[in-house]
């Protein structure tokens, strides 16, 4: 019975995320008025107070974050949502900003043997709390299957892909963390709910 849940909790989050990435795709349409900003579209996280509200209510446009990867790749942190249930979900798109199409490394499945063996995910990912020393790693089902996107081996020049990511939840009182995700830079992202 477990497993069925878990199943059914991992289709429902990543149809949520193909909801938050399509409703930002869509918010992100109208364009100008960010020219100004491109210097600041570095690993860093963006230093601003922040939306507070849920991807559900129609997340604003404006990432926590931006990180650059290798090959054009970009990943743009849209929610760091902390769930009831004890969790983190880090919802982000990514994007190919190259002129040809990347092929996704697997440095970012990670190298947990458990994690590897279901294919290409984004089990590589952490979430860091440089307070308490503590690193958070990416959930896993009671398979062994990581509560990440699976699946994702490229994306085309020009082309934007929704993910998603769970982690545990660091105590209440941590707001800020570092995402850390292989051959990616990391950054400062924001904790709400």
């Amino acid at each position: 019975m477990s497993m069925r849940f878990t199943a059914k909790a991992r289709r429902g989050m990543v149809a949520m995320a193909i909801a938050v990435g399509l409703a930002v795709g869509v918010a992100g349409c109208g364009g100008g008025g960010t020219d100004d900003k491109k210097p600041e579209a570095s690993a860093s996280a963006s230093q601003r107070g922040g939306s507070q509200a849920s991807p559900q209510e129609g997340q604003s446009a404006q990432p926590l974050a931006e990180l650059r990867g290798p090959d054009g790749l970009t990943l743009k942190i849209m929610s760091a949502q902390r769930d009831s249930g004890g969790f983190v979900t880090v919802n982000a798109q990514l994007k190919n900003d190259g002129g040809k199409d990347a092929v996704l490394s697997s440095q970012l499945t990670g190298n947990e043997t458990e994690i590897m063996k279901n294919g290409q995910s984004f089990g590589g990912a952490t979430l860091v709390d440089s307070k308490a020393k503590k690193r958070y790693y990416v959930l896993r089902d009671t398979d062994g299957r990581p509560l990440t996107t699976i699946g994702v081996q490229s994306v085309r020049a020009g082309d934007t892909v929704p993910v998603f990511m769970q982690f545990p939840a660091p105590p209440a009182g941590t707001t800020e963390v570092s995402f850390q995700l292989p051959t990616f830079a990391s950054a400062t992202i924001k904790i709400s709910g």
